[in-house]
C-alpha cells in the first residue's frame, strides 16, 4: 500500500485544519449540530454489525471498529470534562492521556452497547453546554501538555465535530470498501 492510499485511510475526511479566522456563530452552530448527531451516526455506522465486523481493523496496523466507537466515546468524555476546566478555571492545563493504550484495555473489548448509550447521555449533556455559550465563553481555553499550545473552547468545538466525522468514515468507508 502506498503512502497516498495510507493517508486516505488514516484521514478519511482529511486531517483537521484549524480555522483560519475567528469562528463565527454561524461555524459554532454547525459544530455543535455535527456533536450533537454524533451519537446517531455512530450508532447507525455500527448496527447490524456481526463481532467478526467489528473486530476487523477498519485500515492495516489501526484499530478495530470496536476499538473505535469506544474510543470516540472516551474521547468525548475527555473532551467534556476539558470544557468545564476551561469554563471554570483560568486557563487550565488538561491532562494529556495515551489513547492508544487505553485501547488495548479490557473494556475495549465489550460490546458496544455501553459506550454508545454514555455516548448519548454525555452528549445530552455537552449539547446544552455548548449551546449556552457566549463569544467570550467560546474564547476561553485550556492548555495541551503535549503542544504547550492554548485550544480556545470555539476550536476545540471544530476539532470534536472533524473527530466524529473522522472516526465515524474510518467505519462507514471501511464498511462500503468490504462490502458490509
Amino acid at each position: 500500500m502506498d503512502t497516498d492510499e495510507m493517508e486516505a485511510l488514516r484521514f478519511p475526511v482529511g486531517r483537521f485544519a484549524p480555522p483560519a479566522r475567528t469562528p463565527t456563530d454561524d461555524d459554532v452552530a454547525a459544530w455543535i449540530a455535527e456533536i450533537e448527531d454524533a451519537p446517531r451516526r455512530l450508532r447507525e455506522a455500527v448496527e447490524g454489525l456481526s463481532d467478526a465486523q467489528l473486530d476487523t481493523r477498519y485500515r492495516p496496523e489501526g484499530w478495530t471498529v470496536r476499538q473505535v466507537a469506544h474510543h470516540v466515546a472516551d474521547s468525548h468524555a475527555n473532551s467534556f470534562v476539558r470544557f468545564k476546566w476551561a469554563l471554570t478555571e483560568d486557563e487550565p492545563t488538561i491532562k494529556a492521556y495515551f489513547e492508544a493504550r487505553w485501547a488495548e484495555l479490557a473494556d475495549y473489548a465489550l460490546p458496544l452497547a455501553p459506550s454508545l448509550d454514555y455516548l448519548d447521555a454525555l452528549h445530552a449533556r455537552w449539547t446544552p453546554l455548548l449551546r449556552s455559550l457566549g463569544p467570550d465563553e467560546r474564547a476561553r481555553g485550556f492548555i495541551h501538555p503535549e503542544t504547550g499550545d492554548r485550544v480556545r473552547l470555539d476550536v476545540n468545538m471544530a476539532i470534536y465535530a472533524w473527530h466524529s466525522r473522522h472516526h465515524i468514515a474510518h467505519i462507514t468507508a471501511l464498511a462500503r470498501r468490504a462490502g458490509w
